[in-house]
């Protein structure tokens, strides 16, 4: 597996493949991976002759009060799990690499990033959309891979990918969860053991939010009052949002009548933990 922490090391990798005739298939991380991330790798795989995973702890998409000097970074392991899954390149570059002294340009998806996650992490998606946006014009890669448990990322990135007309296709993978349903993630780390029993209850209310709308679509209201009541019974100390909203364009829905999307995000001691759901209209 090549190592790259240059821009020009990256292109160059690229350049050569593309002569070769072969499709690139990008997998943007901050890094500590776990299985949902391999599974956005092997989709890439899949679908492209070359693979390339970056990892870059972004500090721009981390307000003030969030974990940024916290945040699990293992790169060793990272590269070994890399190796073993067959990856043909990681792009790993520092801070002064990706914002080079005098950098003064930000992406903003305006809409999309005003409701669910924006209001409670100011900042957090201008910082994702400017990075992915760099990453995608340094790699220009025929497909990017996105898990689907960041949906409100997944479609700010689409957006963002299709106003600028960045010629990548964004491609959202599955979300990858544990047996109990936990959704996979790199904070699931801060979590004590009665914590992560407790966390289970996220997913088991989303999925009840989903079986009561599959029978009653207008019963949008009633299902996330009951999800809200799930969780506090289940020790979470603070929910941010749980809302049911249209699937392309992130707005609220009081009914379901086209594709749909349940979305949470709530605490549990110091972890913030984010789910999503389908909710796919009735017949």
């Amino acid at each position: 597996m090549i190592i790259a922490r240059t821009v020009p090391e990256l292109r160059q990798a690229v350049a050569g493949w593309r002569r070769e005739g072969a499709r690139v298939g990008l997998v943007p991380t901050m890094g500590a991976l776990h299985e949902g991330h391999l599974a956005l790798l092997r989709a890439a795989r899949g679908e492209c002759g070359r693979s390339v995973v970056s990892i870059f702890v972004n500090p721009t998409q981390f307000a003030p009060h969030e974990d940024l000097a916290a945040y699990p970074r293992d790169e060793a392991a990272d590269v070994a799990q890399l190796e073993r899954a067959g990856c043909d390149l990681l792009f790993a570059p520092g801070v002064a690499e990706m914002y080079p002294e005098g950098f003064a340009t930000t992406v903003t998806v305006d809409r999309l990033a005003r409701g669910l996650c924006g209001p409670h992490r100011p900042g957090h998606f201008a910082g994702v959309a400017t990075v992915v946006t760099k990453l995608l014009l340094q790699c220009l890669p025929d497909i990017a891979y996105f898990g689907e448990k960041d949906y409100q990322q997944l479609q700010i990135v689409r957006r963002a990918a299709r106003d600028l007309d960045v010629p990548v296709r964004i491609e959202g993978v599955a979300t990858v969860r544990e047996p109990d349903g936990l959704a996979l993630s790199s904070r699931n780390v801060y979590l004590s053991p009665e914590e992560r029993r407790a966390a289970s209850a996220l997913p088991r209310a989303l999925d009840g939010i989903v079986r009561r709308l599959a029978g009653a679509p207008g019963a949008v209201a009633g299902a996330l009052a009951d999800a809200r009541a799930a969780l506090e019974a289940a020790g979470f100390a603070r929910i941010d949002y749980v809302e049911v909203v249209d699937a392309a364009n992130l707005e609220p829905v009081a009914r379901v009548d086209r594709p749909a999307r349940v979305l949470a995000a709530a605490h549990l001691g110091r972890t913030r933990l984010i789910d999503n759901m389908a909710v796919p209209p009735p017949g």
